[in-house]
């Protein structure tokens, strides 16, 4: 192995891990904030930062492995994205039939915070400058975080001036859809990426 691309993959790595540690940590709080607010949206957000952190973890496994290894760890990447949007879909039907009381205040503080740590996350996965599948797909999970951090903060706003919950839900299921393109979008990279 040549010591540059020794040098790639311990950046790589270390890229991952720190975007797995943020992204736990937001999985944490936005869990919690969701429960707390009675938010679909943040709750959406929360289990999508939990599978984001898995993924990171696989990814960090893959670097400096066959392509092969690569390719089954975007995969399973791009697999999970597509469960997380059926998750947030079934809640946010549950949440239309039986109601919710989504806090407003709760949605905005806890996506602003949300949208900085993506941002971050975004910005260590592009100083790699990497083709790699997994770091390709590392860098679709952040963005689509970092779009439906904004999608949360408008439904935040729009619950408290609404004083209506609909918002939330629709926030909720366009988490869904951007995580469900996410997924296929990995997915389809996997099949077009050479052995």
């Amino acid at each position: 192995m040549s010591g540059a691309h020794s040098d790639t993959d311990h950046l790589q790595k270390r890229t991952l891990l720190a975007v797995l540690g943020l992204n736990f940590g937001l999985f944490v709080v936005l869990g919690i904030g969701g429960l707390a607010a009675n938010s679909s949206a943040l709750l959406a957000n929360a289990v999508d930062n939990a599978s984001d952190a898995v993924v990171y973890l696989l990814s960090f496994l893959a670097v400096g492995r066959a392509v092969i290894w690569k390719k089954r760890a975007a995969r399973t990447s791009g697999i999970m994205l597509l469960i997380v949007a059926a998750m947030v879909l079934v809640d946010a039907v549950r949440r239309f039939i039986f109601g919710s009381d989504p806090g407003g205040w709760t949605m905005i503080v806890l996506a602003l915070i949300a949208a900085v740590i993506n941002l971050i996350c975004l910005e260590l996965i592009r100083r790699q400058k990497s083709d790699d599948v997994n770091m390709r797909a590392a860098e679709t999970f952040s963005f689509n975080d970092f779009a439906s951090n904004g999608g949360i903060l408008v439904a935040g706003g729009l619950v408290m001036w609404l004083d209506q919950s609909w918002p939330d839900l629709v926030v909720g299921i366009i988490v869904a859809a951007i995580a469900l393109k996410g997924g296929l979008d990995i997915l389809r990279s996997v099949r077009e990426t050479p052995q």
